[in-house]
């Protein structure tokens, strides 16, 4: 079958590209923006790429595709999706061709939440790689045990990262409704997705029509300390629930060990103790917590704690997971895909338990749609409170840009003795006054759910000068 992927530069659209490639189809794609790497990535799979949406590319093709296969980044208006209407060509959504065409018959493993969904499926992943399981999995990064986002394995098992934002223009129900999971893992649930959800409320709905698709034999391992995912799971649940989270009176608790190690616990029961490899990248109580949620998922399909322990002490963290970047003069340059405040927040708690004293120069650029909203902006300065000094860039620091005024919502963050907080709408600007401020020793923290710019290395190269 030839397949034509629109929007299918975007990760998770990249994925469904390797995969069907994998399963032996002619897959071709096109976006509105083919660069490296993904671009590269696919090419290498010998998949053809098209730039853009222009209609004129339905001509190129001897025959016509058999099924296009739309992402959620094409709405009407599309030149190319209104061709594919107006003559009636087929087309479906890639969730729920994921769904129908690899997940259908599979034992799927789900991992859905606000945060940590990317790092706690690459760990639930490399898990069941480890343990000799040739899991197929569906990634939203590129996890570095790994050498691609996305695999169909060579078993009825498949781990993938489940999105709750919408699947396509046609559909607005959240993608992971397709997946049918029989193991669904609730890692958190907080507001987010503004630009589509009203409230929290309208999240927990689209939770629960996640839990009323795990069938009665299948498991629900659900954070016990989430107001929201309580809520969700009081509405009903049709599957066993089992509780994880810092405290003991959850099934599945850990302690704490220097070095940032734990010990899992089961029913009060010490089962197992990880200790994360050196050069690993993982920190912080919140991977401590993903961790403890990607046993639990694999217990239910028979991995011992011992034997998760034993690949999580292998295991290696995703790309913009508190990824070094490089090191110029002693000062250390991460780069990290955090953009709510929750997910600030522990990314700044990671780093400063493992870096103790020394100086954090946090640099920030409120990028995603609900941050553009100001939906989130009166947490923000809690969130950057264990950073020494903060840089935020918002394209325009006034309200123009943003709707919202960058340096004002940033200001608690200042004292009379201190000015903390730096708001800048010139990225130049923002580099050189953070290079004017880094010494030996600090480290220089990125957070960010796009390119940047190259903020990355625009500071390695100034510092080295």
């Amino acid at each position: 079958m030839h397949i034509h992927i629109l929007g299918i530069c975007g990760t998770f659209m990249g994925g469904i590209a390797a995969i069907a490639r994998q399963a032996g189809h002619r897959v071709t794609g096109c976006d509105a923006n083919v660069y490296p790497p993904m671009s590269t990535q696919l090419e290498a799979q010998g998949i053809k790429l098209i730039e853009g949406f222009s209609p004129d590319q339905l001509l190129q093709f001897e025959t016509m595709p058999d099924l296009f296969v739309i992402g959620n980044v094409v709405s009407r208006g599309n030149p190319l999706m209104e061709a594919i209407l107006n003559q009636g060509l087929p087309y479906i959504s890639g969730p729920q061709w994921l769904g129908e065409q690899v997940l259908y018959g599979r034992h799927v493993l789900a991992v859905a939440g606000t945060h940590g969904k990317t790092t706690t499926s690459a760990m639930l992943t490399w898990i069941l790689e480890f343990n000799g399981y040739k899991p197929g999995y569906l990634i939203g990064g590129v996890p570095l045990n790994f050498t691609v986002s996305a695999r169909l394995g060579e078993s009825k098992y498949f781990v993938i990262e489940a999105d709750e934002y919408d699947t396509a223009f046609f559909d607005k129900r959240s993608k992971f409704v397709h997946y049918r999971p029989r193991t669904a893992l609730l890692n958190n649930l907080e507001f987010d997705h503004a630009d589509i959800f009203a409230d929290l409320a309208a999240i927990e709905t689209q939770f629960h029509h996640l839990v009323r698709t795990v069938p009665g034999d299948g498991l629900l391992v659900v954070n016990g300390e989430e107001p929201a995912l309580a809520s969700v799971i009081t509405r009903g649940s049709w599957a066993p629930v089992e509780h994880f989270g810092h405290e003991s009176n959850n099934e599945w608790s850990f302690i704490s060990q220097e070095s940032d190690g734990f010990i899992v616990r089961k029913s009060g029961k010490e089962m197992a103790t990880v200790k994360w490899a050196a050069d690993s990248g993982v920190m912080g109580r919140h991977n401590q917590l993903n961790a403890l949620a990607a046993i639990a998922s694999a217990n239910h399909i028979g991995i011992s704690p011992a034997d998760s322990a034993c690949a999580l002490a292998q295991f290696k963290n995703v790309k913009r997971r508190l990824e070094t970047i490089g090191v110029a003069n002693n000062i250390t340059v991460y780069d990290d895909f955090a953009h709510h405040p929750t997910a600030i927040t522990t990314t700044v708690d990671g780093l400063r338990r493992r870096v103790g004293k020394a100086r954090i120069l946090a640099v920030l650029e409120p990028r995603s749609n609900t941050m553009k909203l100001g939906v989130m902006k009166a947490q923000l300065p809690g969130s950057l409170e264990q950073a020494d000094q903060v840089f935020a860039y918002g394209a325009n620091a006034g309200k123009e840009s943003l709707g919202w005024d960058l340096a004002e919502v940033l200001s608690p963050l200042n004292t009379k003795e201190q000015g903390k907080a730096h708001a800048f709408d010139d990225l130049d600007a923002l580099v050189n006054a953070l290079v004017k401020e880094a010494k030996p020793g600090d480290h220089i923290l990125v957070m960010s759910n796009g390119g940047f710019g190259g903020v990355h290395q625009k500071i390695l190269k100034a510092i080295s000068a």
